[in-house]
């Protein structure tokens, strides 16, 4: 039977948003239902287990929305409209760029929100590591492209690429949440790119 009763107080798009910023800046298990309740409006236990059933399916639904939001900045990776090295440099500092924002928790929410969690929540990781792998399978999509277009040699070890660059990116997640600026990741991923050039020649 459809549950009956007083209509939501609250916006359910809002609240969800409002969830995925305090899951992004504590992570899934260090956010407790209180925080998440009063985010919302103060809502009671039972309006938000009506809404979304429980902590586990609001975050899943948090995590759809920073991919389909925050997130998107990795779809760079996959544009096969730009050449290979320009589609890797524009996903890194699109990336380095959102991250280090202050209009929101700085870093990846897929990368720290996985960083703490208990045994009991090996679920939870696994949730994130399949969502960090789709983007490293765009990474080496994006390398593959790169030696059939010619701008890799044909020897090009790709799984090692791929590590290398992806390494990189999980690694901005770290330096925007100790406060390292976007200036100085730039210059980073400015060496980084560096790096490719050197593979194009070998």
């Amino acid at each position: 039977m459809p549950r009956t009763g007083r209509p939501r107080s609250f916006n359910r798009d809002e609240a969800v948003a409002a969830a995925m910023l305090l899951f992004w800046e504590y992570g899934f298990e260090s956010t407790s239902l209180a925080q998440l309740r009063a985010a919302m409006g103060d809502i009671s236990a039972a309006s938000f287990y009506a809404a979304f059933e429980s902590k586990e399916a609001l975050f899943r639904e948090a995590v759809d929305q920073y991919i389909s939001t925050y997130g998107h900045v990795s779809e760079s990776f996959r544009d096969t409209s730009l050449t290979s090295k320009a589609a890797m440099e524009l996903g890194l500092r699109q990336s380095a760029r959102m991250q280090t924002e202050n209009s929101h928790p700085l870093g990846c929410l897929l990368v720290l929100s996985a960083v703490n969690c208990s045994p009991e929540q090996q679920h939870i990781r696994d949730l994130l590591s399949k969502e960090r792998e789709r983007v490293r399978g765009w990474i080496k999509e994006c390398i593959e492209r790169a030696v059939a277009n010619g701008e890799f040699p044909e020897s090009t070890d790709i799984s090692m690429v791929v590590m290398l660059f992806e390494t990189f990116l999980r690694g901005i997640s770290m330096q925007a949440r100790d406060g390292v600026p976007y200036e100085a990741i730039d210059a980073a991923i400015t060496q980084m790119m560096s790096v490719w050039d050197a593979l194009s020649a070998r």
